[in-house]
């Protein structure tokens, strides 16, 4: 008979193969691939005798009944980057299954409920914002997004009502936060230290805030042979600058990250000069004040460079997402897990974004993450071993036999 984390690791690698392209793994939010996927949990999360929903943007919730009123959500998003591994937020859901499972194999009941909850997008991959399932779960999604397209001019709305969901009631979705007693996300470190340190698992003390900004260099358009050099308004030119400029600005702070992992131009042709260019910005860092400073030293040096090659830009703020640290009595509890169950305790922050950020508006929560190899992530490359999954479920199962203890 199959163990736990064979079988997790078995429907990792079954989802990774549900992908809106052949080749590799990519499943935004709203697509058939995320259905086809929804459809394969949804069947699971039955067989360990759980009802299963769906929210109003799609969100797949599966429910364990216990006996008492209060509810602990486990969990994490199903969606992906594109040309993504098989295990990023993807894990978190099937150990939060797993651990349901072995609840029932036991025939036992806690003294509260379990939702394991698959978030439907995590990422932004399709619309550029990140937690647009979990924000929805949380309550707090901002209406003036459903009018946020994708690249091929589908806003946010139509997706949603494409996919069965409700955009009229997307506002007013939130989880009651009454009953629930917290959140818990399992998820692969994404980053090197733990197999430095040589541990399976590691304790998350905070997640990092994050700001994700859109800007757009506007020059002119002309014939690549005939215009001279002096004088010519090139929109990459300015982006490239600008790119230059948030790798210097980031570098300066320590512990800030900052990313433009996109850009588009226009009329994009090899003998037309860029008329318009189009990036992305990904700003993070543990301290708000911090981020918001350098953020706004960021869109000034947009203009200014704009400026000075005679053209326009746009900065617009897509999404922003404060720092968030985890829970202290949740966060103390799953530590004791882990060092109850063998393995030494090493609580680290993340520099990752997560839906335990979302869903920290209204429950305490906390997390645990899973070494991987390389700290490879968002990458086909992305690789956990069945052992340190088998320790995650321990860890995560011991956390819920301690809680139902202080019940």
């Amino acid at each position: 008979m199959k163990d736990a984390a064979t079988i997790a690791m078995e429907r990792c690698d079954f989802l990774g193969g549900i992908s809106e392209e052949n080749g590799l793994l990519v499943r935004p939010f709203g697509s058939q691939a995320m259905q086809r996927a929804q459809d394969a949990v949804s069947g699971w999360m039955q067989e360990a005798s759980m009802s299963v929903r769906r929210d109003a943007i799609g969100n797949l919730i599966g429910r364990y009944e216990g006996t008492g009123e209060k509810t602990l959500i486990l969990g994490s998003h199903l969606d992906t980057v594109r040309d993504a591994g098989r295990y990023d937020g993807i894990l978190g859901v099937m150990v939060a299954l797993a651990c349901v499972e072995l609840l029932r194999e036991r025939g036992e009941r806690l003294p509260f409920a379990i939702e394991v909850a698959g978030f439907a997008d995590e990422e932004g991959l399709r619309f550029g914002t990140t937690y647009l399932g979990s924000s929805v779960f949380a309550g707090t999604f901002e209406e003036e997004l459903l009018g946020y397209e994708d690249p091929d001019g589908i806003t946010i709305a139509e997706a949603v009502r494409t996919a069965g969901g409700d955009p009229d009631a997307l506002t007013g979705a939130g989880r009651r936060r009454d009953d629930l007693l917290g959140y818990c996300e399992v998820h692969i470190e994404q980053g090197p230290v733990l197999e430095r340190l040589g541990d399976p698992v590691g304790v998350v003390a905070g997640i990092t805030g994050q700001s994700r900004v859109r800007v757009e260099f506007s020059g002119e358009a002309g014939h690549a042979g005939t215009v001279p050099m002096k004088g010519r308004r090139d929109a990459l030119c300015a982006a490239a600058e600008f790119v230059l400029a948030v790798e210097e600005a980031a570098g300066k702070e320590s512990d800030m990250v900052a990313t433009v992992g996109h850009i588009s131009v226009h009329p994009d042709a090899h003998n037309v000069i860029p008329g318009k260019a189009l990036l992305s910005l990904d700003l993070r860092h543990g301290d708000d004040a911090v981020r918001g400073r350098v953020l706004q030293s960021l869109r000034a040096r947009a203009g200014k460079i704009a400026r000075g090659r005679g053209e326009e830009h746009d900065w617009r703020v897509q999404q922003e997402s404060r720092a968030v640290p985890t829970d202290p009595d949740l966060t103390a509890l799953l530590a004791r897990a882990v060092e109850e169950i063998g393995h030494p305790v090493h609580r680290m922050p993340s520099g990752a974004g997560h839906d335990a950020a979302a869903v920290a508006e209204i429950a305490p929560v906390a997390m645990l993450f899973v070494r991987c190899r390389g700290g490879i992530s968002h990458n086909p490359a992305e690789s956990v071993n069945r052992e340190d999954v088998a320790v995650a479920i321990d860890a995560i199962s011991h956390f819920l036999e301690l809680l139902a203890e202080n019940r």
